[in-house]
């Protein structure tokens, strides 16, 4: 058979044109009327992992619509739960929990799913959970959990990214200990506190942490009849239960949410109400948005209203533990820095890669500039929309803030990463006035 000739002229094969979910925001136009709280997405996170200390059934309302959820469902689904969703619910059937191994496929798309491994552990007396690995913000070692579930009598091995974890002797119960924490990590809190419930004896966590969402599970697994002090401060004392019961409980409202949207009304010069809210929570946001020149206003135990004053003034952040200032709304107040008279100093002391959204803001006539973990902000007289790619879950929100503020039109890509902690952020925004619209876009 004759060897032909290859045909180096002949026409490449068209490359196929792929869609991707854009977010359209027209900038300027002003907010007003109300707007709800979704249920906290940390919150909801842990407890979902709580729910596999019950040997009973139970059902979580005020569950937000967000993919990272949704991906937790299914970890906790693969261990053998039953779990029926319903708008707003889930129903948890743990009576059937058969299996301690989480899979890889899974965990890895969700780094909160980690926090199963403590309460497999309490229940089953052993936990197979892949290593979460790095994100985009930083690293979050799970040394801490590691410590002190090794505190309580674990076995751990690591290897090959794996993290197996076993209890030996013939009731395979974990043991209660104190535990003090190098640094008050929320995940190793929840994990450790969870694993206590179950642990035969008195386990003390010195330096835990100290967040709201502490005590959400905290509450959550006393509804199930465990025994827990000290929550909400540095200092928690777990007595340990044979068994947790059937509970129903309503998750809390997201605080960083309701920040988000009083970011919101700072920024675009807009009054609207936000609820429902436990103010206490966001007790650091409030102050640094009147520190700014804008008013808070309570309206009610669970409802405040934005009222800015016509003038922005430059103030100084640091992201710290709570009762700090949240890690996770550095990136949306820093958008309102961008238009405050003066020059503002946000310093990030949480995690090490949190100011992507600096270059994107930068895009639209910010003037930013980023040395180590402190960005310097002088305030300019106005933004403009651009195309921006969102590069993590708070800076998409972020960029949805100074999209609404600018002059002209914003195009968002990366829409994913909103989703992942926002429910329905668009609609909310609409439902307030905003021009903002997700698209489907060909690449």
């Amino acid at each position: 058979m004759e060897d032909r000739p290859i045909k180096t002229s002949a026409p490449l094969t068209p490359t196929r044109a792929t869609a991707e979910t854009i977010l359209k925001i027209e900038g300027r136009h002003p907010l007003s009327g109300e707007v709800r709280i979704s249920g906290a997405k940390n919150s909801a996170l842990a407890i979902m992992a709580g729910t596999l200390l019950c040997s009973d059934q139970c059902r979580l309302t005020n569950i937000p619509d967000l993919a990272d959820i949704k991906r937790m469902a299914e970890v906790i689904a693969a261990l053998g739960v039953q779990i029926v969703a319903t708008p707003g619910n889930l129903d948890f059937d743990t009576r059937h929990l058969r299996t301690a191994e989480a899979p890889y496929e899974l965990v890895s798309k969700l780094r909160a799913s980690f926090f199963v491994i403590g309460p497999l552990l309490a229940r089953l007396g052993e936990a197979k959970v892949p290593m979460p690995g790095g994100c985009a913000i930083g690293a979050r070692p799970v040394d801490l959990h590691v410590r002190g579930l090794q505190a309580m009598g674990a076995e751990v091995i690591i290897e090959h990214g794996v993290v197996q974890a076993t209890v030996k002797g013939n009731r395979r119960r974990l043991q209660g200990a104190k535990i003090y924490l190098d640094y008050p990590s929320v995940g190793a809190t929840e994990t450790l506190m969870m694993a206590a419930t179950l642990a035969e004896g008195e386990t003390i966590i010195e330096n835990a942490a100290q967040e709201p969402e502490i005590v959400d599970l905290a509450n959550f697994c006393r509804s199930m009849g465990a025994y827990i002090s000290g929550d909400g401060s540095n200092k928690i004392v777990i007595q340990g239960c044979d068994r947790l019961h059937a509970t129903d409980y309503p998750i809390i409202p997201d605080r960083i949410e309701a920040g988000t949207f009083l970011v919101a009304g700072a920024i675009t010069q807009s009054e609207f109400s936000v609820f429902p809210v436990v103010p206490d929570h966001l007790l650091p946001v409030i102050a640094k948005l009147e520190a700014t020149g804008t008013k808070v206003i309570a309206e009610g135990p669970n409802r405040l209203r934005i009222k800015p004053q016509g003038i922005l003034r430059a103030t100084d952040i640091e992201t710290l533990p709570y009762p700090g200032f949240p890690t996770d709304m550095q990136a949306q107040f820093m958008a309102l820095l961008t238009l405050c008279e003066g020059s503002s100093v946000v310093t990030e002391t949480v995690f090490e890669n949190r100011m992507h959204h600096v270059a994107e803001f930068k895009r639209m006539g910010a003037d930013v500039k980023v040395k180590g973990n402190n960005a310097i902000i002088k305030g300019v007289p106005f933004l403009s929309g651009a195309p921006v790619m969102a590069t993590d879950l708070r800076a998409s929100a972020a960029l949805v803030l100074v999209g609404l503020a600018a002059e002209g039109t914003t195009i968002m890509r990366e829409v994913h990463h909103m989703d992942r902690g926002y429910d329905d952020l668009e609609g909310k925004f609409k439902a307030l006035g905003a021009r903002i619209e997700r698209l489907t876009a060909t690449l």
